[in-house]
């Protein structure tokens, strides 16, 4: 009797363990098949660590990389080129990050049919990228290091972000033993990886902080003698402006101004405003993280945490990152951020689709509206309306001094304040030298394309 006591405890116990496993094994299957899947070394998956299945299309249905059979990309070589830093290439060089984090939906996966849908193809992404605006871009580049981008700020969608250099994926050149330097950081994504010394497109930050901060600000005025001195260190403008108010100081980008005017706001507001912009913080969206910017004035000297509101010193931005802070000021101090990726479907059924993230309130109305207002002047007053006919577009340029006998990156960051247009930009021209003399020919261009994309949807 004993003995078969102790075989019936025996068998529960094996039936409780055998369950367990079964429980465990259903539980990992509901909650980690998918990862399983999309492992980085899956061969349905993947193909050189890009997507290897499923088609990807613009956000007007033009096929930009087909992926059924081989791996075809546009029939038109400027949108190979435009295109390749969001696509990747063959051997995986240039890394397709934001596609590849929707591998399961690319792929079709559910837990009832498995890797592929009843197509055997992949699925559909369709991107929220213009091919006809990126190629505006990259040509308007005209073969210069930089990048260019420009996103909805009302839903998010990247209409346009062009890397510059690049290449084509059906005609590879020679990197390897190039030694013109045509093709230096030929595989960085310079819009999600780079950051940049901003220049003078920091005043933005600096005037949204000196109007969230300093009460009497506008009532205030600033004189500019061309000079203006620390001991044995100054701040230099490239002439005397005389006496200003804020927003002219603005529209006159006056180094001196915005040096007495950092003043007033004090280190430790403007360590505040930074960090309550995010400027400097990295974005996440699709599954990637931009590269974090820099604004580090602890234990530093008056002239230098002068040229720090000046968008100097150790000053680093990410352009994604900042496109979407003027983007947020064109929104009311409260915006959405951006985002590539608008759909996945695999056969009939819809695998993915974007909804807009909020970023959160950064800036009160009041401080947002004035800013763009003081943005409007400065096309009105400086840059030129004509340039962007059609467009009433907010701006601030920026040279950003490079040191070591480089010439400045020109720079340039805004928004298109009409209705039917809720465009943010950024404009970077590496080694391009003044701002706006640089960047406000490309960014006409690269605004008309987006004006006769959206006109046309």
């Amino acid at each position: 009797m004993n003995r078969v006591t102790k075989r019936t405890w025996l068998m529960s116990l094996f039936i409780l363990v055998l369950l367990g496993g079964m429980l465990l094994f259903l539980w990992e299957y509901f909650t980690q098949a998918q990862n399983w899947v999309v492992f980085s070394g899956s061969p349905h998956i993947y193909n050189s660590a890009n997507i290897g299945c499923g088609t990807i299309l613009d956000r007007s249905g033009e096929v930009l990389l087909d992926l059924t059979e081989s791996r075809t990309y546009s029939s038109d070589a400027t949108t190979r080129k435009s295109t390749l830093h969001w696509l990747g290439d063959r051997k995986g060089y240039v890394n397709a990050g934001a596609i590849s984090h929707y591998a399961a939906e690319m792929a079709g996966f559910n837990l009832v049919d498995g890797v592929y849908d009843a197509t055997g193809t992949g699925g559909t992404a369709s991107l929220t990228l213009s091919a006809t605006v990126q190629n505006a871009a990259l040509e308007a580049l005209g073969g210069s290091k930089g990048t260019i981008a420009v996103y909805n700020y009302k839903t998010g969608e990247i209409l346009c972000a062009v890397t510059s250099p690049t290449y084509d994926p059906d005609n590879v050149p020679d990197i390897e033993n190039d030694e013109s330097g045509a093709y230096e950081g030929v595989y960085l994504n310079r819009f999600i990886q780079s950051a940049y010394v901003p220049g003078s497109i920091f005043k933005i930050v600096t005037t949204a902080a000196a109007l969230d901060c300093v009460p009497d600000i506008e009532e205030r005025t600033f004189t500019c003698y061309g000079k203006l001195e620390y001991g044995t260190e100054a701040v230099t403008c490239e002439k005397a402006h005389g006496t200003q108010t804020l927003k002219a100081a603005f529209a006159n980008s006056c180094n001196c101004a915005f040096a007495q005017i950092a003043e007033l706001i004090g280190k430790q507001n403007m360590v505040k405003s930074v960090e309550k912009f995010a400027v400097t913080q990295s974005l996440t969206f699709d599954g990637l993280t931009t590269g974090e910017g820099n604004y580090d004035v602890s234990d530093t000297a008056p002239v230098s945490f002068a040229w720090s509101c000046i968008g100097q010193y150790n000053d680093l931005v990410n352009p994604a990152r900042y496109m979407t802070f003027v983007g947020t000021i064109a929104a009311g101090g409260a915006g959405v951020e951006p985002y590539l990726v608008s759909q996945i479907s695999s056969g009939e059924e819809v695998s993915y689709e974007a909804k807009p993230t909020e970023t959160g309130r950064i800036l009160s109305e009041e401080v947002a509206a004035k800013v763009r207002q003081y943005m409007r002047n400065n096309v009105q007053s400086v840059y030129g309306d004509w340039n962007f006919p059609g467009l009433s577009v907010c701006a601030k340029s920026g040279t950003s001094q490079l040191g070591g006998g480089q010439k400045s990156n020109a720079m340039f960051a805004g928004f298109v304040e009409n209705e039917e247009y809720p465009l943010a930009f950024i404009v970077v021209v590496e080694n391009g030298g003044y701002g706006s003399h640089t960047c406000v020919p490309i960014l006409s261009k690269v605004l008309a394309a987006c004006k006769t994309v959206l006109d046309g949807e």
